[in-house]
C-alpha cells in the first residue's frame, strides 16, 4: 500500500493520534486528594458524580449502579452516586462511610487518585491515613448545616499532615436555593477558623454533588459565582513535586540487593533531591561517607534520579548499611537523635499508656519507643492547651518520646518522609497512632555515654558467676515475695553474689511517688528494670517480685537485658486461692471498694504465655517452689 493511499493515510493517522494520546497519558502529572469533612456532606456522592462525569464507569457498572438506586430508593431516575464508592455492605445498609476508598480517574490534563474518608468522628483514624498521601483535601460543608466539629477536626488535621491546597466546597446548594447569602456566610465563618489554625489560604466553591452543579463544568444556576468548577481547579494547582526534588538527596534502604558476590546494591525509594554517579553520599546513623558508584533500574543504569523513582544504588567502598539506614548528601545529612518532641494523633480504642514501649516505624526503620505523659492536648474546636495524662480515641497531643535506638530524621514539616511516623502496639501488632516529629530534645545532643575501663564481664568474673534477672511475676498473695526470700538465702549459702528487689520494698523510696493506676504500674516496672540492667552489669544475681501484670512491660524489662540474663518465672496461683490467703487484707479492702486499680478485681493480670520457669504454689511448697528455681538457675 503506497503513501498515496487514502485509506493507507487514515489508517496511520489514526495510529499516530492512539500514539500520541497514549503518550500525553503516560506523561500526565498524578495529583492525590481526598474529601473529607462531616457526617453526610455528600463526599462520596462528590465522588461518584466526578467519576461519572469523567466517564470512569463501565456500562456494566452503569447498569448495576441504577438497579442499586432503585433498590435503595432514589426518587425517578435519579442516580445515588454515592454507591460507586461505598463498598462495604454496612455503608451501603446505612449510607455513610466507614472505610477509605480509593478511585482512579483521569481528565485531559491530569491523572487523579482520591480518597473518599468518613465523616464520623469514629473512623477519623481512617480520615488521618488518606490524608497521609495527599496534595490536596476538598473540605466539604454541608449548606444547610454550615461549619461543624468535624469539619474543624478535618481540616485542622490536613493543615497538620502538611496539606497545603484547601478547597471549601459548600456542597448540596441545590436544596437552598443556591442561595449566595448562606454560601458567603459559610465561607467567611470557614475564613476567620481558618486563619486561627495557620491554613494561608483556601479556595471556596458553591457545589451540588447530586446536581453537578460546579462540579465538572460551571453551573448556570449560580450566575453569581465567577471562580472555576471543582475539576479546572483540580487540573490546574500547581503540585509540590518540585519542592521535594529541590531539597537535599535523602533515601531510606528498604533491602540490601545481594544477588552475587559482585554486586551490593540498596534499593530504596528517593524521598527528596537528586543523585548522580560520584556523588559525596552518607550512611546514616553511623555517619560513614563514600560515593554513589551507580544508579540501577531494571532497564539498565541512569545518569540521574530523583525524588520519587525507586532506584538501586551501588557504592565505591564497602561500608556497613542496612534496611532502615539513609543514604543521604554527604554535606547536608539529616539529624540523628534518640529523644523527640511530637505531635500524636491518637487512634486505638484503647487509650495511651505513657511509660509503655511501642514500636515506632518512620519509614523502613523501625525502634521501640516510651511515650511520656503528654505535655497537652489539643481541643480542635477552641484550640486551647489542655492537661492530659493520656490521649483517648481521636485525640491529638504534643509529648515527648523515648527511643531506644538513635533515629534519622528530620522535622515533619521540611521532610514527611522522614518527620512522620507511626506507633505499633509490641503485643497486638496494631497501628495504634500516627505522629509527627518536631525537633530532638537538646538532651539528646547533651548526654553521651561514657566508656569505662572495667566492664560488665570483668565485674562477673570477680564474683565468679553470670548475671541474670530471676523475674518473679504473679498475683498478689501467690507467694512471690516468700519465694524470692528463701531463693537468695539458699544462693547466699553458695557463695552467689545476689540482690532482692521486692515490690513492696521500692515503693518505698525510689518509687514512692507512684500510684496504681496502669501508667503508674509501668513506670514502676520501667525504674525497676534499669535498676536491674545496672545489677547485672555489676555482675550480680538480681531476685525480683513484682506483680508486673502487663506482658508488654515484662517484654520490656526482658529487651533491657543481654540474650539469656532475663528468667521469667510465673508464679502461679488460682485467684481464689490468693484471696484465701490475703495475709495483707488487700483483697477484702478491693472488694470492699476501699482500694482501686487492685489487680484480680478491677485492675487485669496479663499471664505470662511463655515463662522459663511455671510454678503452681497451689500444690507446691515455697521451699519447693525455691529449690526448682535455683536447679534452673544453675542448669543456665
Amino acid at each position: 500500500m503506497s503513501d498515496a493511499d487514502p485509506a493507507y493515510v487514515a489508517e496511520r493517522l489514526i495510529a499516530e493520534d492512539i500514539d500520541a494520546y497514549l503518550t500525553r497519558h503516560q506523561h500526565k502529572t498524578l495529583l492525590r486528594f481526598l474529601t473529607c469533612g462531616s457526617v453526610d456532606d455528600g463526599k462520596s456522592t462528590l465522588i461518584g458524580r466526578l467519576l461519572f462525569d469523567s466517564k470512569m464507569i463501565f456500562e456494566d457498572q452503569l447498569a448495576a449502579l441504577e438497579a442499586d438506586s432503585r433498590r435503595v430508593g432514589t426518587q425517578g431516575d435519579q442516580i445515588d452516586f454515592a454507591l460507586l464508592v461505598d463498598g462495604l455492605a454496612a455503608e451501603r445498609e446505612q449510607g455513610i462511610t466507614i472505610d477509605v476508598a480509593y478511585r482512579f480517574f483521569a481528565t485531559e490534563a491530569r491523572k487523579y487518585i482520591v480518597a473518599d474518608t468518613p465523616g464520623h468522628e469514629q473512623y477519623t483514624r481512617n480520615m488521618v491515613t488518606g490524608a497521609s498521601t495527599a496534595d490536596l483535601a476538598v473540605i466539604l460543608v454541608d449548606a444547610r448545616k454550615g461549619i461543624l466539629t468535624q469539619t474543624r477536626r478535618h481540616s485542622y488535621l490536613a493543615h497538620l499532615l502538611g496539606i497545603r491546597h484547601i478547597v471549601l466546597a459548600v456542597n448540596k446548594m441545590d436544596l437552598i436555593g443556591y442561595d449566595q447569602a448562606r454560601y458567603d456566610a459559610i465561607v467567611e465563618a470557614y475564613r476567620g477558623f481558618a486563619e486561627r489554625i495557620g491554613i494561608a489560604g483556601f479556595v471556596p466553591m458553591p457545589i451540588s454533588g447530586f446536581k453537578g452543579d460546579n462540579v465538572t463544568r460551571r453551573s448556570a444556576a449560580m450566575p453569581w459565582y465567577a471562580g472555576p468548577s471543582l475539576i479546572e481547579h483540580l487540573d490546574t494547582v500547581p503540585l509540590d513535586q518540585d519542592a521535594a526534588r529541590a531539597r537535599p538527596f535523602r533515601m531510606a534502604v528498604q533491602w540490601v540487593n545481594r544477588p552475587n558476590l559482585d554486586f551490593r546494591g540498596f534499593a530504596g525509594l528517593i524521598g527528596s533531591g537528586t543523585v548522580r554517579p560520584g556523588d559525596g553520599v552518607r550512611v546514616l546513623p553511623s555517619g560513614r561517607t563514600s560515593r554513589i558508584a551507580r544508579i540501577v533500574i531494571q532497564d539498565g543504569d541512569l545518569a540521574e534520579a530523583v525524588a520519587g523513582q525507586a532506584v538501586t544504588l551501588t557504592l565505591a567502598d564497602e561500608i556497613d548499611c542496612s534496611r532502615g539506614d539513609v543514604l543521604a548528601a554527604a554535606d547536608a545529612p539529616p539529624e540523628v537523635a534518640d529523644q523527640f518532641e511530637a505531635t500524636l494523633i491518637w487512634m486505638a480504642d484503647e487509650p495511651l499508656l505513657p511509660g509503655r514501649a511501642y514500636w515506632l516505624k518512620l519509614g523502613t526503620r523501625t525502634v521501640s519507643v516510651t511515650v511520656q505523659p503528654p505535655k497537652y492536648q489539643v481541643n480542635v474546636n477552641t484550640f486551647e492547651h489542655l492537661a492530659a495524662k493520656t490521649l483517648e480515641l481521636n485525640a491529638i497531643g504534643v509529648v515527648t518520646l523515648l527511643c531506644d535506638q538513635p533515629l534519622v530524621f528530620a522535622p515533619y514539616a521540611e521532610d514527611p518522609a522522614l518527620g512522620g511516623f507511626i506507633l505499633i502496639d509490641k503485643m497486638s501488632h496494631a497501628t495504634v497512632a500516627a505522629g509527627l516529629l518536631h525537633f530532638a530534645l537538646r538532651r539528646a545532643q547533651n548526654v553521651h555515654w561514657q566508656a569505662t575501663d572495667l566492664d560488665r564481664t570483668h565485674h562477673a568474673a570477680m564474683k565468679n558467676q553470670s548475671p541474670a534477672v530471676l523475674w518473679l511475676t504473679g498475683l498478689s498473695g501467690a507467694g512471690k515475695s516468700t519465694i524470692a526470700n528463701l531463693v537468695e538465702k539458699k544462693l547466699a549459702r553458695m557463695n552467689r553474689h545476689t540482690f532482692l528487689l521486692d515490690g513492696d520494698n521500692v515503693r518505698h523510696g525510689l518509687n514512692r511517688d507512684l500510684g496504681f493506676t496502669d501508667a503508674d504500674r509501668i513506670e514502676n516496672i520501667r525504674r525497676v528494670g534499669e535498676v536491674a540492667r545496672l545489677m547485672t552489669d555489676a555482675g550480680l544475681i538480681v531476685i525480683t517480685a513484682f506483680i508486673s501484670p502487663f506482658r508488654s512491660e515484662r517484654a520490656m524489662v526482658r529487651a533491657m537485658m543481654k540474650p539469656g540474663e532475663f528468667v521469667e518465672i510465673f508464679i502461679d496461683t488460682p485467684l481464689a486461692e490468693a484471696e484465701r490467703r490475703d495475709v495483707k487484707g488487700l483483697y477484702a479492702k478491693a472488694r470492699a471498694g476501699k482500694l482501686k486499680n487492685f489487680t484480680g478485681i478491677d485492675s487485669p493480670y496479663e499471664a505470662p504465655e511463655a515463662p522459663e520457669l511455671h510454678i503452681d504454689t497451689s500444690n507446691m511448697t515455697p521451699e519447693a517452689a525455691a529449690d526448682a528455681i535455683v536447679r534452673h538457675l544453675l542448669d543456665l
